[in-house]
């Protein structure tokens, strides 16, 4: 059985932007419904079920802020993406704060919005499931295991949590400093080294792979590149 459509709601005051925004989206397969304001917007989320929001921040009585806020008062866990004419580290604080999953600036480029669209569905889902699926490869948070083509991959702890952390977000560049902050919370008894040896650990039990690999920046970190031109996207 295909799956269901997406259903993404575009809330934006522009009506020249939100036309162009559902043209585009329903070209890439996405069912799309829009609002003009946060007030319609409401009306439509208790009538649909939606999967992503796309947010425009200067709107009218209810600003993008407001909106978003309101809506994580409410415990909506609908992903957010929000437009905006500036990002200076101030506004994403603030849209961080109130509960926004991502930012696109205007004017922005199609691909790019699509990108955001697509890696804010997969975060969902994998936050949702707590599965990941790369090609022969899954990961499955909630017994710690991972499995190539059906056979149990043996990792410790930290490296299932480390692999899980760089598969969730492919071709995402993480620094030793976010790795260490986020999987060893700075334990003092570890250091940068730690993350050296769990990533070649990780390269050597998955060195037959032909799902991804683990690439090095060198000087500041690492991140996951799936191999296979025809799953760049990581399934669902």
């Amino acid at each position: 059985m295909p799956e269901a459509k997406k259903h993404i709601l575009v809330v934006d005051d522009d009506t020249r932007l939100r036309s162009l925004l559902q043209r585009y989206l329903r070209e890439q397969g996405f069912l799309v419904s829009a609002a003009k304001d946060a007030a319609e917007a409401e009306g439509f989320l208790k009538t649909y079920l939606f999967d992503i929001l796309i947010v425009d921040i200067m709107m009218p009585r209810m600003d993008g802020y407001e909106f978003t806020k309101t809506l994580r008062d409410g415990k909506c866990e609908i992903p957010i993406l929000m437009l905006t004419a500036k990002i200076s580290h101030e506004d994403k604080k603030k849209g961080f704060e109130v509960g926004t999953d991502d930012f696109l600036t205007k004017p922005f480029d199609d691909e790019e919005l699509l990108w955001r669209v697509e890696a804010l569905l997969r975060r969902s889902k994998i936050a949702t499931e707590k599965k990941i699926t790369v090609g022969s490869t899954t990961l499955d948070y909630a017994s710690m295991s991972a499995t190539v083509d059906g056979k149990l991959v043996t990792l410790t702890p930290k490296e299932f949590l480390l692999l899980f952390k760089l598969l969730s977000y492919p071709n995402q560049l993480f620094t030793k400093y976010q790795i260490m902050d986020e999987i060893w919370d700075f334990d003092t008894e570890s250091d940068e080294h730690t993350v050296e040896v769990h990533i070649n650990r990780l390269r050597e039990k998955f060195k037959n792979n032909s799902d991804f690999y683990i690439k090095t920046i060198r000087g500041f970190g690492y991140m996951s590149v799936l191999e296979n031109q025809n799953e760049k996207q990581i399934k669902k």
